[in-house]
């Protein structure tokens, strides 16, 4: 029998597969219960902020501890909902949610990533998931490419000040990468979602299914 953790997270900068992945993880056994993202389990005060200039509140009028709270608060409230004996698939985990908030805190006041960062987990403190397994995956290991895959995958160019926090998203995640943060780091640069899929299911101790298998 497999031994599954409380939480599985699945880690990225926009447009890496997250969600795909997390579809996939999700019809694969009927133990894993989808509680997707921050926001939806605490949506006021996100309503609230989106109901007048989204990006202008998140990069100007929010301070670091007013972000860093709300997805904090958003991850409590989305752990609560876990289903006893379930194994719960988040769409970025706490580590990926302290990157969201140190990058900000990076283009915002100007802090270099280590000031941020620190910033940021003093915020945090003792506060986390127990048992997460979290998995990161980056289009390259190299930030700049990285953030050129992804940006092109929108379909459309990102303006304003989004372009540098998505670069300084890939450098804190790179950061991150690098002093053990996360589970395992797949690397998704030239390889299909097949092969990337299976990788996650590596690092996560999941074998594929076979036709017949139980769910």
């Amino acid at each position: 029998m497999e031994r599954l953790p409380d939480f599985i997270s699945l880690n990225g900068p926009d447009n890496v597969g997250k969600t795909t992945h997390l579809d996939r993880l999700a019809a694969r056994r009927h133990v894993f219960q989808a509680l997707g993202a921050v926001h939806e389990h605490d949506p006021e005060p996100w309503a609230r902020a989106a109901a007048g200039d989204y990006a202008r509140w998140w990069f100007e009028t929010s301070t670091t501890v007013e972000l860093t709270e709300m997805l904090l608060v958003g991850h409590a409230k989305r752990a609560a909902a876990r289903e006893p004996g379930r194994t719960a698939l988040l769409d970025r985990g706490l580590p990926m949610l302290l990157a969201v908030a140190t990058a900000t805190c990076v283009v915002k006041d100007g802090l270099t990533v280590g000031e941020a960062f620190k910033t940021v987990t003093d915020i945090a403190g003792s506060r986390a998931t127990a048992s997460e397994t979290s998995v990161l995956l980056l289009a390259s290991f190299d930030a700049e490419r990285s953030y050129a895959i992804t940006s092109a995958r929108e379909g459309r160019p990102w303006t304003g000040i989004y372009p540098a926090y998505q670069k300084t998203l890939h450098a804190v995640l790179l950061h991150q990468a690098g002093h053990g943060t996360y589970a395992a780091v797949v690397d998704c640069e030239n390889r299909s979602l097949d092969d990337v899929h299976s990788d996650v299911l590596d690092h996560l101790g999941l074998t594929p299914l076979t036709d017949g298998s139980p769910r």
